[in-house]
């Protein structure tokens, strides 16, 4: 088995300070919900003008919206992993939980992308050969989201999913030699996202994730991902009754979501969400990271 690492874009990280432990919060600690909670999920409300969806990842140009579609907010009742991780699969549910992973990152790592790609990057690479089984993983990049004001990126409220499978191709062909990336569209390829908490417990602004299994494809929409130098596609997803929301509490620094975007050969793939658990307490912030990968076999 062979890893390789190619980081195209990075977001600096703007973590609270070294010298604050991110395993403890002002005292007295906040409590950690768990359980199943109803909350709201923002999800897919196409353009009034009936145009085909975008949204810019950075500034848009003059007289462009960042994005042409807006949302609609539902409550869902969103179940909690914790007590049952080993009932979800990656290659069945699209997400998996992983408990007991060691990591020589520390806080500060995670203040420098240099160390981040140093350290926590060939822990990413192993952690993702040893639960899929692959033989290649290609990082691509990483995102530290913050929820707090003035934060480069903060949690995504929004039902979608990272990648279709136009630009999961597209993905491929970008990051690898053409005669190499021809050769790989022939095989079994996967994108995953490899996300952990940086301040654990997480107490706030937590993961929805959908069961792969109770969504339908028509609910998938297609989103222009309008970067400054080229276009990708993302899915934004219809609210529906179908599908089976879960979260994990209070996720340690020990413990790894893995989220499926794409796969060529199962096609379990995971609609995702942040949310606002109406059960935290106020002024408690979450930072994490999520580092995006190409999987191959």
């Amino acid at each position: 088995m062979t890893t390789h690492t190619e980081t195209q874009t990075t977001v600096p990280s703007t973590l609270t300070p070294h010298h604050q432990s991110p395993k403890h919060y002002p005292s007295p600690e906040p409590k950690i919900p768990r359980g199943p909670v109803t909350a709201t999920l923002n999800f897919y409300n196409p353009p009034a003008d009936a145009s085909k969806p975008f949204n810019y990842v950075e500034s848009p140009p003059p007289g462009q919206p960042q994005r042409n579609y807006s949302d609609i907010a539902q409550s869902v009742t969103i179940n909690d992993i914790r007590s049952h991780e080993k009932d979800f699969h990656i290659n069945t549910h699209a997400f998996a939980a992983v408990q007991d992973v060691d990591s020589k990152a520390d806080r500060g790592t995670f203040e420098d992308d240099e160390a981040i790609k140093r350290i926590y990057y060939p822990e990413v690479e192993e952690l993702l050969l040893k639960e899929t089984g692959a033989e290649k993983v290609l990082l691509f990049d990483h995102t530290i989201r913050l929820a707090k004001p003035g934060a480069n990126r903060a949690p995504v409220n929004r039902v979608h999913i990272d990648q279709t499978a136009a630009s999961a191709a597209q993905r491929v062909r970008f990051h690898l030699p053409e005669a190499e990336a021809e050769e790989a569209l022939k095989e079994r390829y996967r994108i995953i996202n490899v996300w952990r908490p940086l301040n654990p417990p997480i107490v706030a602004h937590p993961l929805a994730v959908a069961d792969s299994t109770s969504v339908v494809d028509e609910a998938m929409v297609g989103i222009e991902h309008r970067y400054p130098d080229r276009t990708g596609e993302t899915a934004a997803v219809r609210y529906g009754e179908g599908p089976r929301w879960w979260y994990w509490s209070g996720m340690e620094e020990g413990e790894r979501l893995l989220l499926q975007c794409f796969d060529t050969e199962e096609g379990a793939r995971v609609p995702h969400s942040a949310f606002v658990d109406p059960r935290s307490e106020e002024g408690v912030g979450r930072e994490s990271i999520e580092v995006r990968a190409l999987v191959f076999g």
